[in-house]
């Protein structure tokens, strides 16, 4: 596998991997995508899905564009996670949704009964009260859910999430960084021999930085100090995180965007191993790499 990657799906086309979230579902991964082809405003979010993470097959448009308000044609839509309800069964996908001019700053939320859609949009919320920007999304050993979300003004949030998953009913903690005045963007956890890891994205625009990570016995915390996992002024390999993917082997693997502003639907992602445990993370470039899903 490449470890810079501008994957093309079944159709012969450019895959819209940016920003994306996935999940593994049955024996496929489902891969939730910003559609960027003609530019930054909403083209719906598309799914792909894969046996082994490497050939996608394009399963269309699973969030449509709406006629008007939030999610219309003129709006923003970044950063779509998807996440099973295990007292439902529900598909519950979470979007950071804003107005053309980055003023509105909530998370939206939409349902479907199978992963493949169509989810139905229900609402967007500011969690009790606070701006969403990026989010991410984190699920218990127990079925737990929680939303991750930064906030420019606290920090970035990990709530958690109400039974149903429809809302949060807790804000768990709120992180800036270490020496830093703001929390974290594009943020991903997993929890890994009973510790948590937490990554994000200094904020920094469409540039890349050194994206860090922190470490907890237990979500609530104490959270260790933020740190690099890829030597410093790597700038992440001119990355930013989009998510940490547990494999079924027991490895990780390190998703993140490489953004182009001038031509966003051919911004290619880079797709690496990263080592993890004891409290470390460690991703390390390679030109190519091997994995059999």
């Amino acid at each position: 596998m490449s470890g810079v990657r501008l994957a093309h799906d079944d159709r012969g086309e450019v895959a819209q991997l940016h920003g994306l979230g996935i999940q593994r579902f049955g024996d496929l991964y489902y891969a939730y995508g910003e559609n960027k082809v003609k530019g930054n405003l909403f083209q719906g979010v598309v799914c792909y899905t894969s046996p082994d993470l490497q050939d996608w097959t394009n399963r269309g448009i699973v969030l449509p564009v709406r006629d008007e308000g939030l999610l219309a044609a003129d709006t923003i839509a970044e950063r779509p996670k998807v996440l099973r309800c295990p007292s439902t069964g529900e598909y519950v996908m979470y979007v950071h949704a804003e107005r053309h001019d980055y003023s509105y700053a909530h998370v939206a939320v939409a349902v479907a009964d199978d992963p493949l859609g169509p989810f139905r949009f229900l609402f967007s919320m500011q969690p009790f009260g606070n701006i969403s920007r990026d989010i991410g999304v984190f699920q218990d050993e127990g079925g737990e859910g929680y939303l991750l979300s930064e906030d420019r003004e606290h920090g970035t949030h990990i709530y958690r999430l109400s039974a149903d998953y429809h809302s949060v009913v807790e804000d768990v903690v709120c992180l800036k960084g270490t020496d830093y005045a703001f929390g974290y963007e594009s943020p991903t956890m997993i929890r890994h021999e009973g510790l948590y890891y937490w990554f994000g994205s200094q904020l920094t625009g469409w540039d890349c930085n050194d994206n860090m990570f922190a470490t907890a016995p237990a979500i609530e915390g104490p959270w260790s100090d933020w740190r690099p996992f890829t030597p410093e002024g790597s700038r992440t390999f001119d990355s930013q995180c989009d998510l940490v993917l547990p494999l079924p082997d027991g490895q990780f693997l390190y998703i993140g965007d490489r953004w182009n502003p001038d031509d966003l639907g051919n911004s290619p992602t880079l797709w690496l191993p990263i080592r993890i445990g004891g409290g470390n993370a460690s991703l390390e470039w390679h030109d190519e790499w091997h994995y059999e899903a």
